[in-house]
């Protein structure tokens, strides 16, 4: 590794994984094991998201609470992998199913659940397009 004053990463993140989790998902996307850097889908529908995963938490104008952090965490994951081209786009309502589902795991409330489902519907398309997969910046 050479020696460089250019400082490379990305913006748009807020939380890490201070350990792996795992999750149990309904994505089955093919009969192959996706792996990348951060995160291992198998065709089963098991979401491996490794320790120093980085990811924005809920988004817009949602309140970041314990009872939204997993299901935010696994559906960045999966639009993640959508918008780098290892999940395809037709696998994002699940993805969306799958965050509301999480969430009522961890406890939140059926309005509040409703509300989270219309929002990531409505809005939450460009985050899973390949077009607006985030660029790597560079500092100074």
């Amino acid at each position: 590794m050479s020696l460089n004053h250019i400082l490379k990463y990305r913006d748009g993140y807020k939380y890490q994984l201070a350990e792996s989790a795992v999750i149990s998902t309904c994505v089955r996307a093919s009969g192959v094991t996706t792996i990348t850097e951060f995160i291992t889908l198998t065709p089963e529908g098991t979401l491996l998201i490794k320790e120093g995963y980085a990811w924005d938490g809920p988004s817009g104008i949602a309140i970041d609470t314990k009872n939204f952090m997993r299901g935010s965490l696994a559906h960045d994951a999966l639009y993640q992998l959508m918008r780098n081209g290892h999940l395809a786009k037709k696998w994002r309502k699940v993805a969306d199913e799958e965050l509301v589902r999480i969430c009522k795991e961890d406890g939140m409330w059926a309005i509040r659940r409703w509300w989270v489902l219309r929002a990531v519907r409505n809005f939450g398309g460009s985050s899973a397009d390949p077009k607006n997969k985030k660029p790597i910046l560079t500092a100074p």
